[in-house]
């Protein structure tokens, strides 16, 4: 059915153009002969062709432009008939005398702009006659198709200030008022359109209807080019008589694209000195306008305005701009009880961007706009529109990348209320956004009520809003969000410890609250940030009495050691005993001899009680070692304390190798290479002959396991422990001692049960080399190698 209306369609149209062309032809002929009745007569005929209403708005416009070319020769002839002294009133009476009223107005249309560019009668008395005139049709895609000839021809014969066809002193009315005229009645055909036909074909009038759109919008571009029309006869009389128009047709489709014309052909500044007229007239707008998009092209233009020239901000300020826009979009929410959510904040999203360029400096205009929009999402609950909570994020976006400083965001009393209504998976998106900008903009957070503000902000990334487990969520982006808050609290500083401690106390006081899931994140982080403000204060001490105590280590430590112990609820035992040996070490360097002993009983009980897998014992061990070896703190008591236990979990390591290297290592625990170290040649002998036997009884149960004795990597890694501390004096390491070792490796690698290990054998060589090289060098050093023999 469709295709043959289609077929249908085509043939009427081929069927008009034959016509008009058959009539054309025999125009020409007559214009060739300079006979003007029937030259007449066919034009006419010709234009009987535009009669028709079988042709749908598209196929209608190409015969009307196939008329529209043969009407520029006849008129062309016309201006070639009064040269040769026809009387151009003559010619414009005698076409009114054509049989049918279309060809006879489109005639009277084309002599009436030879009659005014004749000059014989006033430009402004011939086109009110042919405004009048046009009333003759009043078939809507008829009408318009002839209305736009007689702007099309008129247009540049309008007496306009400067022009040569300028009348009296009311010239410039004249035209405006032949232009509205003629605007006001294509309109009322052009919304007549919906009613002509059945209400089932409705739809498809709509679509044609839009087609024709630009007829009656090409009027208000020529109002728009009169040079006459100044700011105050548009103010007074051009804006008021189309927003009369606008608002009494009462059409969605007219309404929405000539208020969209309005904005863009008419001047930005004429729009800023009227814009309670016009924004006057959005409330009375039919329900089913798209008005926020309309209030949003009008907020753009104004925006791109106030950018070009900071000479026109003040203009602003006079009209109260902001204000008026406010409260206009207050109105039309209010007018449009139906206007979806979206559509609301979409208004606000575009009042904010305009505040944010014209006003930079009004954070309290900002703050109203966010204000108005949490009045309006009050009472509902948590978005669940895509499209709604895209806007919200960038409204919230918005102040971020126009400052580039979050601490501005941060005094908005509003954007925490306008989070609020996101939804949680939303509300960390924000959140990730709003790190990004301080980690992009190197934005340092340096008050306590600031990051209260800020930690209020992301509380989504901090803890669980809703009660949805963190085990559902995906354990990458998991991952990635809770990074992006460690690497924040790097980002708080204050010079001054008091406010530096404060912001620390806050930073706990909300990451605790993260459940055992985030705190392997965050806690490191923290630990950090606190032990940074324990190296600042090193060397002041103090009882912690009251609340009010100035900052110092021990009330750090304090918070440290409070801020640790919830780590074991994760359970993450290997990183509590990783911050226990950093305070440790951070004691150690303030002096805190109980403090620092403190921490590592801690880590030591951490180790006993909670870390049991082999592997994480080693490193554990292997971490104690080497922060008591730089410890120097410690009394003799304390210290044998704690070396004693080193060494005694250091030989209860599960496997022999791991045994060996954690006793060897203890050796470091007995000599410290300073000024004041502890030097016990005696126990640090102890240490290495206890890792030989180790070593041996390691070589023992592989040759009763294997068959085979296995690499002598650890004696090779013992012997350089012996001439390491052969070197720094050490009295009981003798030459004598490391030659018995030399002559045991060797020996163990000419035995048949050693496997052979390239590895070993090279660490080996090496190690010979460098005993060799010793000997070489001479001096004090070379007379202590001569007795070895390699």
């Amino acid at each position: 059915m469709i295709s043959d209306g289609i077929e249908d369609e085509e043939k009427w149209l081929a069927e008009g153009i034959a016509g008009l062309q058959q009539n054309a032809f025999y125009m020409h002929r007559a214009l060739d002969s300079n006979n003007l009745r029937d030259a007449l007569k066919y034009s006419a005929q010709m234009l009987s062709e535009l009669r028709t209403s079988r042709l749908t708005p598209h196929k209608y416009y190409e015969l009307y432009m196939r008329a529209f070319d043969e009407l520029r020769k006849l008129e062309m002839f016309f201006k070639e008939e009064t040269r040769r002294g026809c009387s151009v009133i003559d010619l414009y009476e005698l076409v009114q005398h054509a049989g049918n009223i279309l060809p006879r107005l489109y005639l009277l249309c084309t002599v009436g702009s030879v009659y005014i560019k004749s000059k014989e009668a006033p430009a402004k008395d011939v086109l009110k006659d042919l405004v009048e005139m046009c009333r003759g049709i009043q078939h809507p895609v008829r009408g318009l198709f002839l209305r736009s000839y007689l702007s099309q021809v008129s247009r540049d014969k309008l007496p306009d200030i400067g022009s040569e066809y300028e009348g009296d002193a009311d010239t410039v009315m004249d035209a405006v008022e032949f232009v509205l005229q003629n605007f006001t009645e294509m309109n009322k055909l052009w919304v007549r359109m919906q009613h002509q036909g059945p209400s089932r074909e409705r739809e498809k009038r709509e679509k044609e209807r839009s087609e024709l759109r630009d007829l009656v919008g090409k009027n208000l571009h020529v109002l728009s080019q009169i040079e006459g029309v100044d700011l105050d006869m548009y103010k007074d009389n051009v804006l008021p008589r189309v927003l009369e128009q606008v608002v009494n047709c009462k059409d969605e489709l007219a309404q929405y694209y000539l208020m969209d014309c309005i904005i863009q052909v008419f001047p930005d500044e004429y729009h800023l000195q009227t814009l309670e007229t016009l924004l006057g007239a959005c409330p009375q707008l039919q329900p089913t306008v798209d008005i926020k998009t309309v209030l949003s092209q009008l907020m753009d233009r104004l925006s791109n305005y106030a950018a070009s020239s900071a000479e026109v901000l003040p203009e602003f300020l006079q009209v109260e701009a902001f204000a008026k826009l406010s409260n206009a979009i207050g109105k039309v929410i209010e007018a449009q009880v139906d206007m979806p959510v979206v559509g609301a904040i979409t208004l606000y999203v575009s009042l904010l961007t305009f505040t944010l360029r014209v006003h930079p400096d009004r954070l309290d205009y900002v703050d109203q706009v966010l204000g108005a929009c949490v009045k309006k999402l009050s009472g509902k609950a948590k978005l669940e529109d895509n499209k709604a909570t895209k806007q919200i994020v960038a409204l919230l976006s918005a102040p971020l990348e126009k400052y580039n400083d979050i601490v501005i965001a941060l005094k908005l009393s509003n954007y925490p209320r306008v989070m609020d209504h996101l939804d949680t998976g939303t509300n960390k998106v924000m959140a990730v956004v709003i790190i990004q900008s301080i980690m992009k903009n190197n934005t340092c957070i340096s008050t306590a009520d600031k990051v209260e503000a800020l930690f209020e902000l992301i509380k989504g990334l901090i803890k669980d809003l809703d009660g949805t487990p963190v085990e559902e969520l995906d354990e990458e982006d998991f991952k990635e969000e809770q990074s992006s808050v460690a690497r924040l609290i790097h980002m708080l500083h204050n010079d001054d410890p008091e406010e530096m401690l404060k912001i620390i106390c806050t930073v706990k006081k909300h990451i605790l609250t993260g459940g055992p899931t985030r705190l392997p994140f965050t806690v490191p982080p923290l630990i950090f940030s606190a032990l940074k403000l324990v190296r600042r204060l090193q060397g002041q001490d103090g009882d912690v009495v009251g609340e009010e105590v100035p900052a110092t280590p021990k009330k750090i430590f304090q918070l440290l050691h409070q801020t640790i112990e919830a780590l074991l609820s994760v359970p993450a035992p290997e990183l509590a005993l990783r911050l226990y040996l950093q305070c440790a070490e951070a004691a150690n360097d303030c002096d805190l001899e109980p403090v620092a002993y403190e921490f590592f009983t801690q880590a030591f009980i951490l180790y006993e009680e909670e870390v049991a897998d082999s592997k994480a014992q080693v490193t554990a061990i292997h971490l104690i070692i080497g922060t008591l070896q730089r410890m120097n703190v410690f009394g003799v008591e304390n210290r044998d304390t704690l070396t004693h236990k080193a060494t005694g979990y250091s030989a209860k390591l599960l496997k022999k190798p791991d045994q060996c290297r954690a006793v060897y290592a203890c050796s470091h625990l007995f000599w410290v290479d300073d000024q004041d170290g502890v030097k016990d040649g005696e126990r640090v002998l102890l240490c290495l002959k206890r890792a030989l036997r180790i070593a041996n009884a390691a070589q023992q149960m592989a040759n009763v396991t294997r068959g085979s004795s296995g690499p002598v990597t650890l004696f090779v890694e013992i012997l350089n422990k012996y001439l390491y501390f052969f070197e720094k004096g050490n009295p009981q390491i003798t030459s004598a001692a490391i030659q018995g070792l030399v002559e045991l490796i060797t020996t163990e690698m000419q035995s048949d049960t050693t496997t052979s290990d390239p590895s070993a054998d090279a660490f080996f060589a090496s190690t010979l080399r460098y005993i060799q090289f010793q000997k070489q060098k001479g001096g004090t050093m070379g007379e202590k190698y001569e007795t070895i023999k390699v």
